[in-house]
């Protein structure tokens, strides 16, 4: 290997990530990751500042018990759990159905070019 060669021993060249970062195939999968992601953080941070806010100034609403010791507070507090695992859930679903087919036909495309 000569050592004007733009290629490592450990990757491709530079100039291929800046192909692949300038392509349409990229800028869709990372439209597509975005519509997806920014929602839902931005529905979880909601949920999430609601759940603190709630605790920290209705404090009656809190308090409230359901049955026995078991308040608003309490199942509003598992229910966080829950949503995390359900976001969770989705996007991996999600990950698995949409993004990660187009991700590997992306680097399908660039690694057989690179040839």
């Amino acid at each position: 290997m000569s050592s004007s060669r733009a290629d490592t021993a450990d990757g491709p060249r530079s100039e291929s990530y800046r192909e692949v970062q300038d392509s349409p195939e990229f800028a869709e999968l990372r439209s597509r990751f975005r519509k997806f992601v920014f929602p839902m953080t931005a529905l979880f941070l909601v949920w999430y500042f609601a759940y603190v806010l709630l605790g920290a100034y209705a404090h009656d609403f809190m308090a409230h018990k359901l049955w026995g010791n078991i308040t608003t507070g309490l199942v509003l507090g598992l229910l966080q759990f829950v949503s995390t695992f359900a976001i969770t859930l989705l996007y991996v679903r999600w990950a698995n159905r949409t993004f990660d087919p187009a991700a590997d036909a992306l680097a399908a495309r660039i690694e057989g070019s690179e040839r």
